[in-house]
């Protein structure tokens, strides 16, 4: 499976990215701009995804809302995400609605402050509050994905801090700053642009560069700080988290190469074959034979600047202690290390990530989506096509090599959430 690329880059330095697939009459547009929590400075975090959702709230020439209006009443759908290091919006529509979403896109990348108000912002702002208390405040194991960062980062490291933010920085986001932010990275020459589906090439170029092709190339961002750190943790790190839950749970983490560099293939293959499907190590023996753990898994985070971490994370089952899990845990990715990957292990990885991508690649939204993370990150679209084959070339030694050098205790972090005294005693 070959996905068809071409790629141009406007004057003002937006970089368009088209991939052609008339199997279906849909058409999926994906806008990535090269911006996350790590771009976000001391005292203002959580900025990054605030201005996902203002984005929403209406541009010079569409009202607050009537962007979601317009895309639905057109029979599309939409979102946005925001990441440690990107915020992306994407639309897919039925082809001959592709305009719609050129329009829409260009208008708030050009025309968002006018229509920025101090209501937008309050109302925005309560609305992060409350997500952050739903999905990680009040949510059982809820805070991991900020914890385990602080954890394997240091702290003046961009990824260090909380993506949605904290209350407190929350509270003292300005207009001002809201639209400094805006003016800095909201701009065509840190975005990219894809158009994935059932199109006509010429006339979609003919589109972007009516919509897109005035708007003003930024002044410039500011430099990241210095994302390089150690190849491991020098130790094991471990932070031991009481919560409103039933059973423990545990997330260990080792620092690995950034994702798409040299060895990280080597780190994927080895998190295949300890946590991806039932018939990987840690669902096998601490699921199916020891029966001390409800779930077992393990993945990369997918970090693409300095390091990246390759996980497991697996919970016990009630009654389990926090101690007898992590040993368990521990205990299987020394028996990796000790005994070695077999060919068997490697194959099964290997098919199973082939499948996984493939399958992750048959709509037009997630095409455009990895193609513009392509883009964005390597620099090469076309480069999607070659990542089956980099899984590939890992050989049974490459990834038992990168086991004993990666895996062992002086490169583990350990985030273990255990059950409170209340939740104990009930």
């Amino acid at each position: 499976m070959r996905i068809p690329v071409e790629t141009y880059t406007l004057s003002n330095g937006l970089r368009v990215v088209l991939s052609q697939d008339p199997a279906t009459p849909i058409v999926a547009v994906n806008l990535w701009y090269h911006v996350g929590s790590a771009n976000e400075r001391a005292g203002r975090t959580g900025f990054a995804h605030l201005f996902e959702h203002m984005l929403f709230q209406g541009s010079e020439q569409v009202g607050a809302n009537e962007h979601f209006e317009l895309v639905q009443r057109a029979g599309g759908t939409l979102n946005g995400s925001t990441w440690l290091d990107r915020t992306n919006y994407f639309e897919t529509m039925p082809s001959h609605q592709l305009e719609i979403a050129l329009w829409l896109e260009a208008d708030r990348m050009a025309r968002l402050l006018p229509a920025m108000t101090q209501e937008k912002l309050d109302t925005q702002r309560d609305v992060v509050k409350n997500e952050r208390r739903w999905s990680v405040d009040n949510q059982p194991y809820g805070t991991w994905w900020e914890r385990l960062p602080a954890l394997c980062f240091p702290g003046d490291h961009p990824f260090h801090h909380s993506l949605i933010g904290s209350m407190e920085d929350l509270s003292e986001a300005s207009l001002e700053d809201v639209a400094e932010f805006f003016r800095t990275y909201y701009t065509p020459d840190n975005a990219v642009l894809t158009i994935a589906g059932d199109f006509d090439a010429p006339i979609a170029r003919t589109m972007v560069e009516r919509h897109f092709g005035a708007i003003p190339r930024g002044n410039g961002r500011p430099p990241l700080a210095d994302m390089s750190v150690p190849p491991t943790f020098g130790g094991w790190r471990r932070e031991v988290v009481p919560d409103a839950v039933v059973a423990p749970r545990l997330f260990l983490a080792f620092r690995v190469p950034p994702a798409g560099d040299g060895d990280w293939y080597a780190a994927s293959m080895l998190g295949a074959v300890l946590g991806l499907g039932e018939g990987s190590r840690l669902p096998k023996r601490l699921v199916r034979e020891l029966q001390i753990a409800s779930d077992a898994g393990a993945y990369t985070f997918d970090l693409s600047k300095g390091s990246d971490l390759l996980i497991c994370d697996v919970t016990a089952r009630p009654g389990v202690s926090a101690e007898r899990l992590e040993t368990e845990v521990a205990a299987e990715v020394d028996r990796l290390i000790t005994d070695g990957v077999t060919a068997e292990e490697r194959e099964r990885a290997l098919a199973l990530l082939e499948t996984s991508w493939i399958a992750g690649l048959q709509s037009a939204g997630a095409r455009a989506d990895k193609l513009s993370q392509f883009a964005t990150y390597k620099g090469d679209p076309s480069l999607v096509n070659e990542e089956p084959a980099r899984h590939a070339a890992v050989t049974v030694e490459a990834m038992n090599a990168f086991a004993r050098a990666r895996l062992g205790a002086g490169n583990r972090a350990s985030l273990l959430y255990v059950p409170n005294a209340a939740q104990e005693a009930e």
